[in-house]
């Protein structure tokens, strides 16, 4: 297991200097002095960003900055204007922060747009364009027998964020990820996942029901969710009080398989997916993922194995109980997001 370094520069001086490793020996990417590789995290315990420089694996770096929540979940960074944005569950609201790449390590980010204060119980982040998606698991009807789950549809604009239309599934939520223009969602106290077609184009304030709805075998209860390049990544929390029971699926070809299963019926294990789970893999409830396609890399957000951790595994398509190439403790480790160029 690789520990992780914290850098106390600035962060931006330690994302453009110049390094290379090479592969060859097994393991750790390569990188150029031109290369970004981010991994951006949000925490439970204290709202903090925490950055990774994951250029190399071999040689990660990390700063963390303070916000103005003490508790998020659901993270996104636009290398564009570098600005990272949390769905705050202290303050029920989006908040972007601007100029993470000239900040200090240690500091607290100041807030330069935040929305309303309209969220009741935040989950995940997803983007598309100019619009963010938040997605909500509060029970929306009062009535705990009945499953239901709210999506806030935020557009971006003008420096605002304004909150276009709120849709209430007809299921608890937890994890969202955009493929395209379908909008898939994990299904909070089950194994199943559900897709959203064209779901940005419906723009009032309605309850919608998914236009697929299908069950992943081998998992227990999903919460994490992440596509990149056609691979699927989806985590397993288990029993949600045990910390070591907890796994993640990879599915290759993802959008080919789930269109192949009926609405309603199951993706089978056998000749479809890779499960990672064990008592090497320090997996109890992940609750978020991400995926490096290109070096085959899954990271994820473990909640309570050590009170949290983020770790990474390398040659995920192997399969089995893998030890993570990368764990670091982060306490309270909520989401995830990935940034590369």
């Amino acid at each position: 297991m690789k520990s992780i370094k914290i850098c106390g520069l600035l962060l931006g001086a330690a994302l453009v200097a110049a390094s290379c490793s090479s592969d060859d020996e097994g393991g750790t990417t390569v990188v150029t002095a031109d290369s970004r590789a981010e991994l951006y995290a949000s925490s439970n315990s204290d709202g903090d960003v925490t950055v990774y420089d994951v250029r190399d694996t071999s040689n990660i770096t990390a700063a963390s900055f303070g916000t103005v929540s003490t508790d998020a979940e659901g993270i996104y960074y636009d290398g564009s204007s570098d600005e990272v944005t949390q769905a705050s569950r202290s303050g029920l609201q989006l908040n972007a922060y601007g100029n993470v790449l000239l900040s200090t390590a240690g500091v607290n980010l100041t807030a330069t747009v935040s929305s309303s204060a309209v969220l009741v119980s935040p989950r995940d982040l997803a983007v598309s364009g100019d619009f963010y998606v938040v997605s909500d698991n509060a029970d929306v009807d009062g009535d705990p027998d009945t499953a239901d789950g709210r999506i806030f549809i935020f557009q971006k604009s003008g420096g605002n964020f304004t909150l276009r239309n709120t849709v209430t599934t007809e299921f608890a939520l937890w994890g969202i990820e955009f493929v395209g223009s379908s909008l898939y969602a994990v299904v909070d106290k089950t194994s199943d996942v559900a897709e959203f077609e064209d779901f940005l184009d419906n723009s009032a304030d309605a309850t919608v029901s998914a236009s697929k709805r299908i069950t992943i075998e081998g998992i227990v209860r999903t919460h994490g969710i992440a596509e990149t390049d056609g691979t699927m990544i989806l985590t397993d929390i288990g029993d949600a009080g045990v910390d070591s029971d907890g796994g993640f699926h990879v599915i290759s070809n993802f959008a080919s398989k789930f269109d192949a299963v009926e609405n309603g019926e199951t993706l089978a294990v056998a000749g479809n997916q890779v499960r990672v789970a064990g008592a090497a893999t320090f997996l109890g409830n992940p609750i978020s993922a991400e995926y490096d396609a290109v070096n085959d890399i899954v990271y994820i957000a473990e909640r309570a194995n050590g009170g949290g951790r983020v770790l990474a595994f390398a040659s995920v398509q192997a399969g089995g109980d893998l030890a993570p190439a990368v764990n670091n403790e982060l306490a309270g480790a909520s989401s995830l997001y990935l940034y590369q160029e």
